[in-house]
C-alpha cells in the first residue's frame, strides 16, 4: 500500500466536520506513515476499555471509573505527563469565560500546558457517557452542544485546540480565530477494531506533537498549513461536480440522438442543463441526509434497493467483477434513482419500509418529466414512466464525482481517491460547490466543437472552424489566452503523435465521420478527455456544457461560515436582545420573548446559495429555544422536551416566518432552498415550505406602495392628472393587497405535519400570486417608464392608462371578479 493510500485509509475512518489535515501536509510530516503500532499499549487499552464499558453497563455506574478512564487515555495513550496536565485549582487564570447572555461560565476540566510559557495548548472537557457530543445539554438555558461550548471557550480564551469526550467519543475541536471551526472524532471501540485509528489519535494528539517537534510540525501548525489547502479541496469537489453535470448532459443528449432527436424535441438547452444540475442537487441532498441519519439508511430494504449511499458500492463491485464496459449495457441504476426521488417526494407506506412524503419542488417528478420518459404536462400519478436509457456506468461516475475526492498528494503526481463524507462539509461549502455551476449553461453545437485542456477554472470549448481560422504565427498566443497554459506546453501538445488506439477512440467520438476525423486529428493533443477517457468532441447538433456568463455577473460568491457567523451575530444581537442598542454591557442584556423573535423579518436581497440565511436560521433558532425555556411556549407551539427536537422545531418556524431572500438566478433560489432544507429537515415531516419566502427576481429596483398608489417614482410628492384615475387604482390595489396579506399570513401559520399541508400552502401561495399579478405588472410598467431615456411628453400618463386597460383584458386580469373595478376603460395615446 502506498503512503498516500495509508493516509487516505485512516482519514476515511475518522468523523470529520469542517477543515482538517490535508494530504500534502500529511505526506510532508509523515512520509513513512503514522507512528508505529504499539502492541503492548493495545493490549492494556483493551483491558482498560472493557473495565470502563462494564462499569457503564452496570445498574449504578461509578463516576470515578469514568474519570479514571479519561485520565488513563490522556496519560497512557497520549503520553501526557502529569507535570504538564493541569487540573482543577492548578489551572492557570484566564481559562474561563462568562457568557452573560446565557448566564453560564465555561471552564475546562484539564489543560495541557507548555512548560516554557505556562500557556495552554490543549483544553480538555469530559462529560457523562450518556451525553451525545452533538446534542445540547439537558436542563440548561443555553441550548449549545458540548462541541459548540468548547468552540466558544477556545475563542474566548485564545486557545486553538480543545478535546471533548464522553469516554467513547473523543472529539478534537480546532477553533482558529476568524476562521471556520473544524471537528474530528475518534471512537474508543474503533481503536480496538481498527488499530489504525489509535495510531492516528496518538500520532496527532500525543504529547510529542505538542512539545517534542519543531514549531512547523506541531499539530497547530499542521492544521494552519492545511487550512491554506482547504479551498483547493472545495474547488476540486466543485470541478468534479461540474464534470459530472457535463457527463449527464452528454448522456441525455446521446440518448436523444439514439431516439432520432425526438426525446428532447422542443426542450430548451437551458432546461436540460437545469435538469442535470437538479439531479446532482438531489443526490447531494440525499447523501447528506442519509449520512446524518435523517432518512432510512440502515434499513435492509432501503439500503438494498433505494439508498444513494450504497448504490455506488454496489455498482463498483459489479464493475470490479465484470468491468465497467459491462455497466454500459445495464440501465437499472438510473431507474433506481428515479424511484428514490419519487419515494422522497411522495413517501412510502409499506409494512417493511415507511417514509413520509417530503414534497418540495426539488424532487417533484413532474418538474422534468422527460427524465422519466414522460411527455411535458403529464402527471407522475397517472402516466406510466419509461425512464431514459442512462446506463449504469454513467450513474457510477455521477456518484464517484460526489463521494470520491481526487486529491493530488504531490505536485505533478497522480491523484488519490479519498472518500468524502458529507457530514464533514459545512452547508456553506455545499452551496459553494453548486454556485460554481451558475456561470455555466448548455448549448447546442451549430458546428463541431472541441473541449480543450486547461486548468480547473479554464477548460474552454472552441469551435473547430475557429481554430482552423487562426493563422500559424498567432496560434500559440490564441491558445495561451484560451487555456491559460504556457506556450512551451501548448507546443508540445500540438506536436503530440497519437497511438492507433487513441485514433480509434477519436473516430468513435466523431461518429465515424471520416472527414470530421481528419479535421480533428491535428488537434488531438490539445483535446481534454471526458470521465470515460474519450476525447471531448461535440458533433454538430449535440448539446454540451460551457461557460455561460462570468461568475461575477451572476452576483454569487462563496461566503464561508467564518464570515457569516460574526456578521449575523452583530447584526441580529440588537434585534433579539434589549440592551445592545442602549450600549449596556453584555451581562445586562435581556433576551426578547419568543413572539418578538418570530416577528422578525430578515431578508437577503442577493442570497446566492443562502449562506447568510442559513446562519441567521441557526442564530435565531437557538435564541428562540432559549426564550421558550425561559418563558414557556407561545403561539401554540409544543416542542418535545428533547432539546434536539426543540431546536429542530425552532429552525422550521424561523425559516418559515422570519427568513426571506431574492436572487436573480433561478437556480440560486433552488440552492438556497436546498441549504435551508439541510438544516431544517425533520425525519417525520415534509420539507419546510419556502416557496413564499425565497423568490427569483432582481432586487436592484423596487417600488413602494406609495409610489404604486400614485403611479410615480416621486411617491409622496407626486401629483397625477385626474384624481379619478388614482382613486381607481388605489381601490383595486388595496383589495388585492388585503387578500394577498391574508393568504400569505396563513401560509406561515399553517401546520406542516405532512405533504397535504405543503400542498395547501402551495395552493394559497398560487392564489396570492394570482391576486397580485396585476400589481407586479403595474410596478414593472412604472419602473420601465421611469427608466425611459425621455418621456413621451411632460406628465404623460400613457403607462398608467395602459396598466388600467390591461386590468380589463380577460387574459391579463387576475383580480377576482368581486374586486374588479367598474370604471370604463380608456387608452391614452401619445402624440
Amino acid at each position: 500500500m502506498s503512503i498516500a493510500r495509508h493516509h487516505a485509509e485512516w482519514l476515511s475512518l475518522l468523523e470529520v466536520s469542517g477543515p482538517f489535515l490535508t494530504m500534502p501536509v500529511l505526506m510532508r510530516v509523515f512520509p513513512q506513515g503514522l507512528d508505529a503500532h504499539d502492541s503492548a499499549l493495545h493490549h492494556t487499552l483493551r483491558l482498560a476499555y472493557e473495565e470502563w464499558a462494564d462499569n457503564q453497563a452496570g445498574v449504578r455506574p461509578d463516576p470515578a471509573i469514568h474519570t479514571q478512564w479519561v485520565r488513563w487515555v490522556l496519560g497512557n495513550a497520549l503520553e501526557i505527563p502529569a507535570e504538564v496536565l493541569a487540573e482543577g485549582q492548578a489551572l492557570p487564570p484566564g481559562l474561563s469565560a462568562t457568557f452573560g447572555d446565557h448566564g453560564e461560565t465555561l471552564r475546562p476540566d484539564m489543560a495541557l500546558l507548555d512548560p516554557t510559557t505556562n500557556k495552554a495548548r490543549l483544553l480538555v472537557r469530559y462529560y457523562p457517557p450518556a451525553q451525545d457530543l452533538d446534542k445540547p445539554l439537558p436542563g440548561l438555558l443555553w441550548k449549545a452542544t458540548p462541541a459548540t461550548r468548547m468552540m466558544e471557550l477556545l475563542r474566548a480564551t485564545d486557545v486553538r485546540l480543545g478535546l471533548v469526550t464522553n469516554g467513547e467519543r473523543w472529539m478534537l475541536v480546532d477553533a482558529p480565530r476568524q476562521e471556520t471551526t473544524g471537528f474530528a472524532s475518534w471512537y474508543a471501540n474503533l481503536w480496538l477494531e481498527e488499530p489504525l485509528t489509535l495510531r492516528s489519535f496518538r500520532s496527532l494528539l500525543g504529547v510529542r506533537r505538542f512539545l517534542g517537534v519543531a514549531e512547523r510540525d506541531t499539530i497547530e501548525s499542521l492544521l494552519k498549513e492545511s487550512a491554506t489547502n482547504q479551498q483547493d479541496v472545495t474547488d476540486q469537489l466543485g470541478y468534479q461536480v461540474r464534470r459530472a453535470v457535463e457527463m449527464l448532459v452528454g448522456a441525455l443528449d446521446g440518448v436523444d440522438k439514439d431516439y432520432g432527436r425526438k426525446l428532447l424535441a422542443g426542450l430548451p438547452t437551458t432546461e436540460l442543463y437545469e435538469a442535470a444540475v437538479t439531479v446532482m442537487m438531489r443526490l447531494v441532498f440525499l447523501l447528506s441526509a442519509e449520512e446524518r441519519e435523517l432518512l432510512l439508511l440502515g434499513d435492509p430494504l432501503y439500503d438494498q434497493y433505494y439508498a444513494a449511499s450504497t448504490l455506488r458500492v454496489q455498482l463498483r463491485e459489479q464493475a470490479d467483477v465484470a468491468g465497467e464496459d459491462v455497466l454500459e449495457r445495464r440501465h437499472d441504476a438510473w431507474s433506481r434513482l428515479l424511484a428514490l426521488f419519487r419515494v422522497v417526494y411522495g413517501g412510502a407506506e409499506h409494512p417493511d419500509m415507511r417514509l413520509p412524503a417530503y414534497g418540495g419542488r426539488l424532487f417533484d417528478p413532474d418538474r422534468f418529466p422527460f427524465l422519466e420518459g414522460r411527455a411535458p404536462g403529464t402527471s407522475w400519478l397517472d402516466t406510466k414512466a419509461a425512464p431514459v436509457q442512462i446506463n449504469n456506468r454513467v450513474v457510477l461516475h455521477l456518484l464517484d464525482a460526489l463521494q470520491l475526492l481526487q486529491v493530488k498528494v504531490t505536485d505533478g503526481g497522480p491523484a488519490e481517491a479519498r472518500r468524502l463524507s458529507f457530514r464533514s462539509l459545512d452547508i456553506e461549502q455545499i452551496g459553494h460547490v453548486y454556485e460554481g455551476l451558475l456561470d455555466h449553461t448548455a448549448r447546442r453545437a451549430a458546428s463541431p466543437v472541441l473541449g480543450l485542456v486547461g486548468h480547473l477554472s479554464s477548460e474552454p470549448e472552441i469551435e473547430l472552424s475557429r481554430l482552423e481560422e487562426v493563422s500559424a504565427p498567432a496560434l500559440l498566443t490564441f491558445l495561451e489566452e484560451q487555456t491559460d497554459r504556457k506556450p512551451a506546453a501548448l507546443k508540445k501538445l500540438l506536436d503530440y503523435l497519437p497511438s492507433l488506439f487513441e485514433q480509434d477512440r477519436l473516430r468513435r467520438v466523431c461518429d465515424n465521420d471520416e472527414a470530421l476525423y481528419r479535421r480533428v486529428l491535428p488537434w488531438l493533443g490539445l483535446i481534454r478527455q471526458d470521465t470515460f477517457g474519450l476525447p471531448v468532441v461535440i458533433t454538430t447538433g449535440s448539446v454540451y456544457v460551457t461557460t455561460g456568463s462570468d461568475r461575477r455577473s451572476t452576483g454569487t460568491h462563496y461566503t464561508p461560515r467564518s464570515l457569516t457567523e460574526p456578521i449575523v451575530q452583530h447584526a441580529l444581537d440588537p434585534l433579539v436582545y434589549l440592551g445592545p442598542a442602549q450600549g449596556l454591557p453584555k451581562d445586562q442584556w435581556q433576551l426578547r420573548s419568543a413572539d418578538d423573535i418570530l416577528a422578525l423579518t430578515i431578508c437577503d436581497m442577493a442570497m446566492g446559495s443562502g449562506a447568510f440565511l442559513v446562519q441567521a436560521c441557526r442564530y435565531l433558532s437557538e435564541k428562540l429555544v432559549e426564550a421558550w425555556d425561559r418563558d414557556g411556549l407561545g403561539e401554540g407551539t409544543a416542542p418535545n422536551a428533547d432539546p434536539e427536537e426543540s431546536l429542530a422545531l425552532a429552525r422550521r418556524l424561523v425559516s418559515e416566518r422570519c427568513l426571506y431572500g431574492v436572487d436573480k438566478n433561478p437556480m440560486a433560489v433552488e440552492m438556497a432552498k436546498l441549504s435551508l432544507w439541510l438544516i431544517t429537515l425533520d425525519r417525520g415531516r415534509p420539507f419546510t415550505f419556502l416557496d413564499h419566502a425565497l423568490r427569483h427576481g432582481d432586487s436592484l429596483l423596487g417600488v413602494s406602495l406609495r409610489q404604486l398608489r400614485t403611479f410615480s417614482m416621486a411617491g409622496e410628492t407626486a401629483r397625477l392628472e385626474g384624481g379619478r384615475q388614482a382613486h381607481f387604482i388605489e381601490a383595486a390595489l388595496n383589495s388585492a393587497l388585503g387578500t394577498a396579506r391574508r393568504l400569505r399570513h396563513s401560509i406561515s401559520h399553517l401546520p406542516d405535519r405532512d405533504a397535504r399541508d405543503t400542498l395547501a400552502k402551495a395552493a394559497r401561495l398560487k392564489e396570492a400570486d394570482e391576486v397580485t399579478a396585476f400589481l407586479k405588472l403595474g410596478a414593472d410598467m412604472l419602473v420601465a417608464y421611469a427608466l425611459k431615456a425621455s418621456p413621451c411628453r411632460p406628465n404623460c400618463s400613457c403607462a398608467l392608462a395602459s396598466w388600467r386597460t390591461l386590468l380589463w383584458m380577460p387574459k391579463a386580469s387576475t383580480l377576482p371578479k368581486r374586486d374588479a373595478p367598474r370604471a370604463r376603460p380608456s387608452i391614452a395615446v401619445c402624440a
